[in-house]
């Protein structure tokens, strides 16, 4: 069975056009056959897009996992952001060179395995987490994301109770100290973490 966090060249292309819509601006999003939620904008990654707050925001932001682009693309846009996105999905990363153009929005694009590809440092990190890759994949993107966050930036992660949000609710404090949720409604979780000046590393 093909997942969207693997490569799959024996796709038949499937393009779709979404439409979406954050505050006052309107988006449209090219999506293909093997990529997650191509036939709309996943719930969960609405919910992170509209819990973050807005002040928390400058500087330079990482979309790691980025799909076809929407999380990265919608907040660079919107909070006018340096944008790095990063996907093991070599097709989920044309997508996202794609949509970055038509959405009138400049992107440093990367194919990474979690962060093994990634040297920089940034001010936000943004995850809806694989979930269907395990939780080997997914907590290795949590433990290494420490290690790309400048002093005093906020890590956001969404994921759902049966998707074993409380388990990531424990890791997540584990590796930074602290957690807070600043979102939880109808099984769904927005965790917020900020890795403290001279935060000591696991």
């Amino acid at each position: 069975m093909s997942h969207y966090f693997t490569e799959d060249n024996r796709l038949k292309h499937d393009l779709k056009k979404i439409i979406y819509y954050y505050t006052d601006k309107k988006f449209v999003f090219t999506t293909d056959s093997g990529l997650f939620s191509k036939d709309h904008i996943d719930p969960a990654t609405d919910i992170l897009l509209k819990n973050i707050p807005p002040l928390a925001f400058a500087g330079t932001l990482l979309d790691m996992g980025c799909g076809y682009g929407c999380i990265g693309i919608v907040l660079a846009k919107t909070y006018n952001l340096k944008l790095t996105q990063a996907d093991v999905n070599r097709s989920a990363l044309e997508m996202t060179k794609t949509n970055c153009r038509d959405n009138g929005v400049e992107s440093v694009i990367i194919k990474s395995d979690c962060f093994d590809g990634i040297s920089d440092t940034f001010d936000t990190i943004v995850i809806n987490p694989p979930i269907h890759a395990g939780k080997a994949v997914t907590y290795k993107m949590f433990e290494d994301s420490i290690l790309h966050l400048n002093a005093g930036g906020g890590l956001y992660i969404v994921n759902l109770k049966k998707h074993g949000a409380e388990s990531t609710y424990a890791k997540l404090k584990s590796i930074y100290g602290s957690c807070e949720i600043i979102y939880k409604k109808k099984g769904y979780f927005v965790f917020r973490c900020v890795k403290a000046l001279n935060q000591p590393l696991q």
